[in-house]
């Protein structure tokens, strides 16, 4: 009896009423949230993918239950409560549960491919939600992603005529980071890929922390820590501050538009285009290009001029009066400036990002 003379009830009788409590007095972060309080050890080693854990982290699988249900507490995929007693921490849960059904609130944030026929959301061709945990799933949905991609008929030196679309590497870190950057206090909604006859759509909930203009060059802010963390530990990710980086690298290795970061009331899109000549680009495509273009060189240590752009766009040398004019106009739109003002040299003339 408590001092009102109220029973007392045990609160690990009332899994719910403890993930609720805990929640609001902790102010935790998600990953430290519980997915599902109060497991057996059995219950975690069924609900969790442990040898993927085991693998991705290059640790030999214990030879035991004991020496497993350690190692998961290590990276606080589980926290233990006394005896054979564990809850299963959300970041458990998001990055290898074997199903997220089996975790009340988390379906929804399972990552979902969805291939349209053409390039409208009218009528789609294949969907797929993600059933398993981050961590376990990535590879394969990589992979699902890679063979709904279109195939690229452009030939040229760097483009084969049978060559997907969009370069690997830059899809899996754009699914990556839209796992990583999500919010995941939005209910209802979580990251996702949109495949079009013209282009790709890498989107997730929650707004960037950063300026969308600073991506290639600021270090990178996360909502969930924890998860970036461990996701690049695991390698399922590049490192930190180099992922975007390598996707304007590789965009602009095989001669293909630069991505453009948009957002909304509630939603950051990373849109990847389909190769398209640059006759066929608008204005802001090719001043969006510059800007990324001299960006990417800067944080190398290097300059752009028209010479690196005339490279980037595989304008010939006689056709300088083009790279010239795209450079005036994203000098004009405040994205770039001369890194020497007081330079009269048009020819030598070589430019910085504005936040240089």
């Amino acid at each position: 009896m408590d001092s009102c003379g109220e029973p007392k009830k045990k609160l690990r009788d009332h899994p719910g009423k403890e993930k609720e409590l805990w929640l609001a007095l902790s102010r935790l972060s998600f990953e430290k949230g519980i997915a599902a309080a109060d497991a057996s050890g059995d219950d975690v080693l069924a609900s969790l993918d442990y040898p993927k854990y085991f693998e991705l982290s290059g640790q030999k699988l214990p030879a035991n239950r004991s020496g497993i249900l350690e190692r998961l507490a290590v990276d606080c995929l589980i926290v233990p409560k006394g005896g054979d007693r564990y809850d299963i921490t959300n970041l458990g849960a998001i990055l290898y549960a074997k199903h997220f059904a089996q975790f009340a609130g988390l379906g929804r944030k399972a990552f979902r491919v969805i291939r349209y026929k053409g390039v409208h959301r009218v009528e789609t061709e294949h969907e797929k939600p993600g059933m398993k945990g981050y961590a376990s799933d990535c590879e394969g949905m990589v992979e699902y992603i890679n063979d709904l991609l279109p195939r690229n008929e452009i030939l040229g030196e760097t483009l084969r005529k049978e060559a997907r679309m969009y370069p690997e590497r830059a899809i899996r870190e754009l699914v990556a980071n839209a796992m990583i950057h999500q919010d995941f206090g939005m209910s209802g909604t979580g990251p996702m890929v949109e495949i079009f006859d013209d282009r790709l759509e890498v989107s997730n909930p929650g707004l960037p922390l950063i300026d969308t203009l600073r991506f290639l060059d600021h270090s990178p802010r996360s909502r969930n820590e924890m998860l970036a963390d461990l996701m690049r530990r695991l390698g399922i990710c590049e490192e930190r501050g180099s992922g975007f980086d390598k996707v304007v690298f590789d965009l602009e290795f095989f001669q293909l538009p630069a991505p453009d970061v948009r957002t909304d009331m509630t939603h950051t899109r990373v849109v990847l285009f389909a190769h398209r000549n640059l006759a066929k680009m608008h204005r802001s495509d090719k001043v969006r290009a510059c800007y990324l273009h001299c960006s990417l060189l800067h944080v190398s240590n290097r300059v752009m001029t028209n010479t690196t752009l005339r490279e980037r766009f595989k304008i010939a040398e006689s056709d300088y009066p083009v790279a010239s004019r795209i450079i005036r106009d994203t000098v004009n739109s405040g994205l770039i400036r001369l890194e020497d003002p007081t330079s009269k040299s048009k020819k030598h003339a070589r430019y910085v990002p504005f936040w240089a």
